[in-house]
Parts: C-alpha cells; sequence; structure tokens
C-alpha cells in the first residue's frame, strides 16, 4: 500500500467529481498528481411521464448517494481508512433542461430534460428574435414554451437552474452555475464573462404584457467561471451526499458545470483552435473559437469552456450504430461458419480493411442514419447502403464508406466553421469507442475534418474525472494560471498520446465521398417517404 497516498487521503488531499449522465452516474476521487483513487456508479434510466424525459428527485438523491458511497468503501477497502474528508468536490451533469423553482424551494413540474423536443415554436422564436441559435434543448427554450403554453406555473417561478445547478445547490446553498453549463442555460457574452444583458433584456421585453412577478436574470443562477470557489458543503450538505455522517462539512466547491465542459477538460480541449470531438451512437465537435460567427447557423451551437472560452460545437444524431449492426452482421456469419470471434478482433480486422480501400471508398455511399438528422434535415431513421453496377464493391471499400459516412454529417457542420467563418484549428481530440481500434478511426476524423487528430492515453476517463481536475484546479490556480496552461503543464504534462496527421490522398477522398454524399441526399428521403416500418409509417 502506498503509505504517502494513504496520508494524503486521509489529510483531503484529494478531489472529488460526481457527473449525472444520461445513463449512469459517477463519481471519482483523485490525488494531487490527478490519478484516479476510487470511484462509484450508479445505473439509471429517464422516463415518459406527461409527455416529458425526466428524472425523478428521489432517483437524483438515491443515485448521489450510491456512487458516493460506492467510492468511499473502494477508499476503505483498498488503504484502510474512513474518507472523512476531500480537499475540493465538483458536480456536473447533462447540460440544458429545465427545473423551476417556487420561492420554498418546491420544484414546479417535473425536470424536463435536455432530451425533450417540445419546445420548436419557442427555439425558433428566440433564434429570430436574438439573431442567435437557441437549440430546442436549452433553458430558456423550455421557459419560454411555458410561457407560450401559458402554463400555471410560470408565474411562480423563483428559481431556474440545470441538474448540476440543482445538485450544487442542495448541498451548499448557493443558487450558482459555471460558465459552461450556463451557456447551455442562455446565450453568454464572452467579454461580460456573463449572460448576454442584451438578450436579457430583450426576452424581458418579449413577455413584459404578461406581468410576471419575476425578471429573467433575477431567476437566473449566478454564473461563475472554472477557479472560483462556489461555496462550501453544508452540514445538511454532507449528510445528504454521505447519510452515514462521515463526511466532514467545510469542504469547498467548485462551480457546478455540464458535461460538455468536463468532456474539454478531460480532453485537454480548452485552448483557443484546439477542439475535441466525441463519438458513439451520436457524434459532436467542439471547437474553441478565437472570435465570434459572422452569422446565424442551426447546425451550430454556441457555448463555452469552463473558463469562459467561445465554443463552436457542431453535433449528429448520426454515428457508430450503423457499423455496431454490420458488425453484428459479421459477427452472425462468423459464427455459422463454426467459429469463435472476439469483439475486438473482428473489429481490428474489419476497420483495418478499410485502410487498404480506394480514397473514396470505391464510389459506395450510405447513410446511417438509425434516427433522423439534424444536419440534413432528414426526419426519420432509414439506413441504407447504396452503389452502381460500376462502384468497386469490396470489403475494404465497403468499411470505407460505412467509416467515412459515420462523419459525413458531423463534416457538413465543421466546414461551415472552417470554410465559411475561417476558424483555424490546430489540432482535435478524439474520444469514444471507435478508436479502440489504433489508428484507423483517427485517419478517417483526419481525412474528414483536414486536421491532425489525437487520442490520449486518460481519453476515457470521462466526465466525473474531468469534473474533479476542475475542482483540483480551484485548489491548485497558482497566481493568474489559465485553466489551458494548468491543464498543459500539470495534468497532461506526462500524459501519453498518438496524433495522426491528414494524409493527402484521404482528404481528397472525402471530399469526392461528400460530393456523392451530399447529391444522395435525396436518395435517403425517398426511403423516409416510402420505405414503411411494420406495416406502418
Amino acid at each position: 500500500m502506498d503509505q504517502d497516498l494513504k496520508q494524503a487521503i486521509a489529510k483531503g488531499e484529494t478531489s472529488l467529481g460526481i457527473e449525472f449522465g444520461s445513463t449512469r452516474i459517477k463519481a471519482v476521487l483523485i490525488d494531487h498528481r490527478f490519478k484516479t483513487i476510487a470511484s462509484g456508479s450508479y445505473e439509471w434510466e429517464n422516463l415518459l411521464v406527461d409527455g416529458y424525459w425526466t428524472y425523478n428527485l428521489a432517483d437524483i438523491i438515491a443515485g448521489l448517494q450510491v456512487a458516493y458511497r460506492e467510492m468511499k468503501q473502494e477508499v476503505e477497502r483498498d488503504y484502510g481508512i474512513p474518507l472523512q474528508t476531500v480537499g475540493s468536490i465538483g458536480f456536473s451533469a447533462m447540460m440544458h433542461g429545465y427545473m423551476a423553482f417556487d420561492s420554498m424551494g418546491e420544484l414546479l413540474v417535473p425536470f424536463r430534460t435536455w432530451r425533450n423536443a417540445t419546445t420548436g415554436a419557442a427555439a425558433k422564436e428566440l433564434t429570430d428574435q436574438f439573431q442567435f441559435n437557441i437549440p430546442e434543448r436549452w433553458s430558456i427554450a423550455h421557459l419560454y414554451q411555458a410561457i407560450l403554453n401559458e402554463e400555471q406555473h410560470v408565474p411562480r417561478i423563483d428559481y431556474l437552474t440545470t441538474l448540476a445547478g440543482y445538485i450544487h445547490g442542495l448541498l451548499t446553498g448557493n443558487k450558482v452555475i459555471g460558465i459552461g453549463d450556463a451557456s447551455g442555460m442562455f446565450p453568454i457574452d464572452e467579454a461580460a464573462q456573463d449572460y448576454h444583458a442584451s438578450m436579457v433584456k430583450q426576452f424581458d421585453e418579449l413577455v413584459a404584457a404578461k406581468g410576471y412577478p419575476w425578471k429573467l436574470k433575477g431567476i437566473l443562477p449566478k454564473v461563475l467561471t472554472a477557479g472560483e470557489q462556489a461555496g462550501v458543503l453544508t452540514e445538511a450538505g454532507a449528510k445528504l451526499l454521505d447519510p452515514s455522517g462521515t463526511l466532514q462539512p467545510g469542504i469547498p466547491l467548485c462551480p457546478p458545470e455540464g458535461d460538455a465542459g468536463t468532456g474539454m477538460v478531460a480532453t485537454n480541449s480548452v485552448r483557443k483552435r484546439t477542439g475535441n470531438i466525441s463519438v458513439g451512437t451520436s457524434v459532436f465537435a467542439m471547437i474553441v473559437l478565437e472570435k465570434e460567427l459572422t452569422a446565424v447557423y442551426p447546425e451550430i451551437d454556441l457555448v463555452t469552456t469552463p473558463d469562459g472560452s467561445l465554443v463552436g460545437m457542431v453535433h449528429a444524431n448520426n454515428c457508430s450504430s450503423d457499423i455496431n449492426a454490420w458488425m453484428g452482421l459479421f459477427r452472425e456469419f462468423y459464427e455459422a461458419m463454426g467459429q469463435k470471434v472476439d469483439s475486438n478482433q473482428l473489429f481490428g480486422v474489419l476497420f483495418n480493411k478499410a485502410m487498404a480501400a480506394d480514397p473514396d471508398g470505391g464510389g459506395l455511399l450510405s447513410y446511417g442514419y438509425f434516427s433522423g438528422e439534424n444536419i440534413t434535415g432528414i426526419e426519420k431513421g432509414r439506413p441504407l447502403f447504396v452503389r452502381s453496377p460500376e462502384s468497386r464493391f469490396n470489403l475494404a471499400n465497403f468499411m470505407r464508406t460505412h467509416l467515412f459516412t459515420a462523419f459525413a454529417a458531423l463534416k457538413i457542420g465543421m466546414d461551415i466553421l472552417t470554410k465559411k467563418e475561417d476558424v483555424a484549428i490546430d489540432s482535435i481530440l478524439a474520444h469514444g469507442g471507435l478508436f479502440k481500434t489504433p489508428l484507423v478511426g483517427q485517419k478517417m476524423v483526419a481525412a474528414a475534418l483536414n486536421v491532425p487528430v489525437s487520442v490520449m492515453a486518460t481519453a476515457g476517463e470521462g466526465g466525473a474525472w474531468g469534473m474533479a481536475i476542475l475542482a483540483a484546479y480551484m485548489m491548485n490556480k497558482a497566481q493568474q494560471e489559465s485553466l489551458d496552461d494548468f491543464l498543459d503543464q500539470q495534468v497532461f504534462k506526462e500524459v501519453e498520446g498518438q496524433e495522426v496527421d491528414p494524409d493527402g490522398s484521404d482528404v481528397k477522398g472525402f471530399e469526392a465521398f461528400m460530393e456523392r454524399y451530399t447529391k444522395g441526399l435525396a436518395i435517403e428521403q425517398a426511403a423516409v417517404d416510402h420505405l414503411v416500418e411494420n406495416g406502418r409509417d
């Protein structure tokens, strides 16, 4: 056993991050070298109640306590000491959504998550009003839609926050929020490091005739940036987090953040001209901008880093689902031949075939649309594979085509940033299961975006670890040390990574594929229009 580490835990030379994801709540305790000491988790699912996707408050609290308890028990098991204190704590959660409270602190309507697509009218009207893209999942869109619907609870609103802001308030009593999470509630003015004052005024004027007893700024949480202290753990908060009573109050907390911000921290991509790409069922890229965009684009959300720099976010609904479905088919064939196959070997062999393909995928075309795709305006999911008699149909081209199409919708949004807005990108860090096979996924993304792409050894650490890093930054912040310098010089200084530069032939091949992909969207739309699912549309 590491005696130094045992002493560090006893003295509270640690930081704790707890993140509420869409399917899992995770707690991660790190040491002063930013290594994970212990972790705990709680699986949960959202519920559809009265037409809204939600999580109930009892599950939120139960999940918080279970994740903390599992982490605490791991510390006690591995180091033989009770966890009585930590150096700093931070909470993060899914961004956006709607949690509205009255003056007594009672939740007025069940928590409405980011997943609800019920705010279309409000989002469009606010986008037109502000000349700033307001996505449907943003908190202000939820509020304005409730106003348009004349919901009875609206006049009683005393406080509006996110899930992370709610948890932070329970444990500290403070109504504050990190600037990255705030940027998913309402537009942020980068220069002021606060809500955009002129848009706040516009909103108040828009709803003035309703005669509500509140003004917008008065019901939103106070905005804080990374490094600031956001309160301390109260006695009631300590008992809520650790009902056993072992945890002591008085621990400082950093500003609560959104999952986008913790992802940026966990991938060391908060410096201007850097970015990260996260790959899973959906795919999104976040690029830290040097200047504001010149126009409003529905394909691009504008949020911020945890230290307040403007970020352009491109999110595509579909990425790896269709690849996984084809992999399942290849697995079935292999097993039908009487063979057993390891998943990593299956993906590795097939992904590596893509390296031997024609640069453009041989004239093949695929749309991995398991659901509708917001970037291309396709409303329903119809996975599609298409070729002509002249296409070079072989396994290598087949695999390259499916890897290319996984990033095609994303590229449309990214091209707006790089080609229309001349956004400079020095490097992108990629994370997600698709990159477990070395080099292949990186080469495809580098070809799509025409920038160097890195995968780091820490890329699998996740948002709870990133939140713990933000808590550590608050405690370790040297005089005037910026968050990007702290990450570069302390957290990631010795972290190994592998960078892949774009290959000129692959870049040209992806551009040729994109011409085919864009022209073929009419085929995909025809599939939506005419391919009936289970005898019904």
